[in-house]
């Protein structure tokens, strides 16, 4: 009986490698291309994610200085160009990914489902930075607007925040500079006026540049929503069979406990204390039993019988 049950188990685990090994050839070039394209595009995101805070250094930088140098507008400028140049390759690559699950939608297959949540977490970390980047543009637009604003205000001209929304837009900071007094101070304001509206021009550009990208890649986590949500649910259920299963076992231990107590008390109460005496055959020596048993007293079966009906140790006399 024994044997047996060692040659079944041995049987189940070579179909479980067999298994193991179809699974493992099915589509193995294809997906370990694929997790090559997630990679590359995931350090892609973090030298973006990188780059970002490099450009909200410069950004501090330039504010915190009058005149900046212009080795840290060049310094941001090739940042920027960087940013967007990466950025637009990772577009590229989430919007090819997107194009083949979408082809192979029809299928239903463990390898679709990988592909569309690493491609939806990907996606949703993508949008994060950029629009962690987008803010710090912003960001750096309005508080440049602000020493616009206050340079203004120091050579004697007051502005609304239309009408600096005006020259700016213009792209022509003369219509407010055109009557400063020619003095070494309003010449210092008429600089750092002139700078901070070239800035913001930049700024601007790139701003439009990355508008396409923002939208394209903002729709399609939208549309994702619904895939990263069932995700989030299997998980869940994951963990909540995880949890169920363990409070399982812990009854399961506590009633195999109890069953053996249980047992063993039935077995000792069933048979007599002053049986016949044991057959002739070689028995272990007395043991210590419980007061007023002794081995004469108590078959040697009578012994075994729990031993071997709990599976404990093996006896010459039981084949």
């Amino acid at each position: 009986m024994k044997d047996r049950l060692e040659q079944l188990k041995a049987k189940q685990d070579q179909d479980d490698d067999a298994d193991d090994v179809e699974i493992a050839i099915e589509n193995t070039g294809f997906m370990d291309e694929f997790f090559s394209e997630i990679e590359e595009t995931r350090q892609n995101i973090e030298k973006i994610a990188e780059n970002v805070e490099g450009a909200k250094k410069l950004y501090s930088i330039i504010l915190s200085a009058p005149i900046p140098e212009q080795k840290t507008k060049d310094d941001l400028e090739q940042l920027t160009a960087e940013i967007k140049k990466i950025a637009n390759s990772v577009r590229n690559k989430l919007k090819s990914m997107e194009r083949s699950i979408e082809q192979d939608e029809v299928q239903s297959s463990a390898d679709l489902r990988i592909r569309k949540s690493q491609h939806s977490v990907l996606s949703r970390k993508f949008v994060d930075v950029m629009t962690k980047y987008n803010e710090a543009q912003v960001d750096f637009r309005e508080r440049s607007k602000g020493r616009i604003q206050r340079q203004l205000e120091i050579t004697g001209k007051n502005t609304t925040d239309e009408e600096l929304e005006e020259m700016l837009e213009s792209g022509n900071p003369s219509i407010f500079t055109s009557g400063i007094m020619d003095s070494q101070i309003s010449k210092q304001a008429l600089s750092e006026i002139e700078g901070r509206h070239k800035d913001i021009v930049r700024l601007e550009s790139s701003i439009k540049e990355l508008h396409d990208m923002f939208v394209d890649i903002a729709m399609l986590v939208e549309n994702q929503g619904g895939v990263l949500d069932n995700i989030e649910l299997n998980m869940m259920h994951a963990v909540d069979h995880i949890e169920k299963a363990r409070d399982e076992t812990k009854k399961a231990l506590v009633y195999k406990k109890k069953a053996h107590k249980t047992l063993l008390i039935l077995v000792v109460s069933f048979f007599p204390r002053d049986p016949p005496a044991p057959p002739a055959f070689p028995g272990p020596a007395n043991r210590s039993l419980p007061s007023g048993l002794c081995c004469e007293s108590f078959p040697f079966w009578v012994e075994l019988f729990p031993i071997a009906l709990l599976g404990r140790t093996a006896s010459p006399f039981i084949s």
